[in-house]
């Protein structure tokens, strides 16, 4: 659930005004476009328009997953857009759509993709509240329902340390604001990061969190964490690996999250 997580922190979830498809899609298209790593490399606004022409991607119940494929290498990443009225779709079963999760989806990603969305379709049938979106009055209670998502779709994915560690954020997202919350909620409990391994086992951290690079990168850390399977405490934060990626030059590439603890 890497990608969803990350269109959560970086800013990529959005409400849209326009109630038009079209205009809904090429929004999210462009908000995909703006990253850094994609760049003007290719139009999206124009493919996710012609393959939303060839089939239509509502899934039913208020929620649609239009995507894009390239044979470019690259993360699978997401944008989602949230429509307070809802979108006229065209879904099968005849409702607006009120979220749409936006997917960009190299060939070399399309398992993780498969695996992402299968994991919200599971997530969504197990909440029994599919077409909540409907109801949902702010941006911030969108944002804790696919927090929800995120924490069901792990816990049926990875170990139960591991979901519980997304859980804990999902209900700290969730709480009332207060003067302390509200200073912590400007500071995301959630923190993703990587970590680069080379062939001699010399590691480098890679997070937007100084202090977690700094605590990961201790003597001993990194490999305590590798070898615990339902992640590990470090420094004051909570963290877990969730994906592995190997490259030439026996070089490897792991994926995680951590959380901030109480202190």
């Amino acid at each position: 659930m890497k990608s969803l997580l990350d269109a959560l922190q970086e800013g990529r979830l959005v409400e849209l005004s326009d109630t038009d498809k079209d205009k809904a899609l090429e929004f999210l298209a462009l908000l995909i476009e703006a990253i850094p790593d994609i760049g003007g490399r290719m139009d999206i606004v124009k493919d996710v328009k012609e393959r939303e022409a060839q089939a239509n991607t509502a899934i039913g119940y208020g929620v649609a997953i239009p995507h894009v494929r390239t044979g470019r290498e690259g993360e699978l990443l997401c944008a989602v857009g949230w429509s307070p009225a809802g979108i006229d779709y065209g879904a099968p079963d005849g409702r607006k759509v009120h979220l749409l999760i936006m997917y960009y989806v190299p060939d070399s990603r399309r398992p993780l993709y498969f695996k992402e969305v299968s994991g919200l379709a599971k997530a969504m049938k197990k909440t029994g509240d599919i077409g909540a979106f409907t109801g949902i009055e702010d941006i911030q209670a969108v944002r804790h329902k696919l927090l929800d998502w995120v924490a069901l779709a792990i816990d049926e994915a990875v170990p139960d340390a591991k979901a519980r560690m997304i859980k804990l954020e999902a209900r700290q997202a969730a709480a009332p604001a207060t003067a302390e919350g509200e200073k912590a909620r400007i500071s995301p409990a959630v923190v993703p990061f990587r970590i680069l391994a080379d062939e001699t086992r010399r590691f480098v951290v890679l997070s937007q969190d100084a202090a977690l690079i700094a605590a990961l990168e201790k003597p001993g850390e990194i490999e305590r964490l590798l070898a615990a399977p339902d992640g590990a405490d470090v420094g004051g934060y909570k963290t877990a690996l969730f994906a592995t990626s190997a490259f030439a030059l026996g070089r490897t590439l792991y994926d995680g999250v951590a959380i901030r603890t109480p202190s």
